[in-house]
């Protein structure tokens, strides 16, 4: 996917990470950003202000929501699906309602933004479509465990988009980061990624056309071990 004179969509990028990849698609020479968020004046002014980004409202639990961004989005051809929850919990003592809301976000909240943008992006193919996972998602940690499950769910769902669309013309990218510097895990003691390398490893993963991006230090050697043997991540994970 040549990012030079891309047009792309970013949900969730009013902060975190999405903010980091919205800056690293211009950086790459992207010709059009939407910078899409609930709520898009939240944005960043500095952001806005680049006459190649295009802030768009998009509530991705929304379908009426989603459908009017794809209707303005007419020219994508790249999607980068980040907009996320995290709700913290136990497998046993989890909030449900917070379970509930983390699978509603990440996981369908994902399914009904691609399948309203897949049939814009093969009219304006070749295209790609990039999944923001987690590590987490191919192994659990305990106190996440309702959102380590959304994100399970997303990746499964990020396997079987890959094989559907493949013959569309559309590559389907899974990016896999360990935990990242942003508000999601403040107060989480804990090693955490720098989010512009994480969004530069992204950009350049979609770039070189990888099934699998693992953006960070952290994940590329915690995702080898998750290669050579699934349960011994699980196990590092639960320690």
């Amino acid at each position: 996917m040549n990012i030079v004179g891309s047009t792309a969509l970013v949900t969730g990028a009013n902060r975190g990470l999405g903010a980091r990849l919205v800056a690293e698609l211009l950086a790459g020479g992207a010709a059009k950003v939407y910078a899409t968020a609930r709520n898009p004046q939240t944005i960043a002014p500095t952001a806005a202000a680049d006459p190649r980004v295009h802030t768009l409202a998009l509530d991705v639990t929304d379908q009426a929501s989603v459908d009017a961004a794809a209707q303005v989005a007419s020219d994508l051809n790249l999607l980068i699906n980040n907009a996320g929850v995290l709700g913290f919990g136990s497998a046993l003592n989890g909030d449900i309602d917070l379970f509930g809301r983390d699978m509603h976000t990440n996981y369908l909240g994902t399914v009904r933004v691609t399948r309203a943008f897949v049939p814009v992006l093969e009219s304006n193919g070749p295209a790609a479509i990039a999944n923001v996972l987690t590590l987490i998602a191919l192994a659990p940690v305990g106190p996440m465990a309702g959102y380590s499950a959304s994100k399970a769910a997303a990746h499964s769902f990020t396997q079987a988009l890959r094989a559907e669309v493949r013959s569309r013309g559309i590559d389907v990218v899974g990016a896999y980061p360990g935990g990242i510097d942003t508000d999601m895990l403040a107060g989480v003691d804990a090693d955490k990624a720098v989010p512009e390398e994480v969004a530069r490893r992204i950009v350049a993963g979609i770039a070189a056309g990888d099934d699998v991006v693992w953006p960070d230090d952290a994940s590329d050697g915690a995702g080898k071990v998750y290669l050579g043997d699934p349960l011994q991540l699980e196990r590092m994970l639960a320690g």
